[in-house]
């Protein structure tokens, strides 16, 4: 994968020898707007009784180990595990799969989006909805050299809401 660094004009250019791979700065650039509250990156754990939040909206990690969406109090969604473990802990894994471990680290539930090592973040949209984006999963290689990627600073308060 292409890998580039800014120029005085806050344009990214591809260069070979920069060491910052484009899909981490794309997702930086794209969730340094949001709150650290709705999102949780590769690696990043969610214990027994934290919780995402956005709005009215909470991705709340149990403490019977189930992992529930809710609404304004109301759950709307969950992962099913609850009583299948105790002292669990959820976890976006750094191939993009995202799990609930119980104690010992025996998984109790998983996403199966496990596409391979990158850089993932789980997102609690404006929209209610739980994410998870990632990088690239494969490339061809074949971009011509001296290509460039070109970005340009946009607002995505409008995708992510305000704070």
């Amino acid at each position: 994968m292409q890998n580039f660094s800014f120029n005085q004009s806050h344009t990214a250019m591809a260069t070979p020898t920069s060491s910052i791979p484009i899909s981490s700065v794309l997702l930086i650039i794209l969730f340094s707007f949001t709150s650290a509250d709705n999102t949780l990156f590769s690696s990043g754990i969610l214990t027994s009784g934290k919780y995402l939040s956005y709005n009215n909206y909470q991705l709340v990690m149990q403490k019977d180990c189930d992992l529930v969406l809710y609404d304004s109090g109301k759950p709307v969604w969950s992962s099913g595990s609850k009583g299948k473990a105790r002292q669990c802990y959820l976890e976006l894994q750094s191939d993009g799969n995202l799990v609930v471990y119980g104690e010992g680290t025996v998984p109790v539930w998983a996403s199966k989006t496990n596409v391979g090592i990158g850089n993932y973040v789980l997102v609690l949209q404006p929209d209610r909805n739980v994410v998870i984006y990632g990088g690239a999963i494969w490339s061809s290689a074949t971009n011509a050299r001296g290509a460039g990627v070109a970005i340009t600073p946009f607002n995505v308060t409008s995708v992510c809401g305000n704070r």
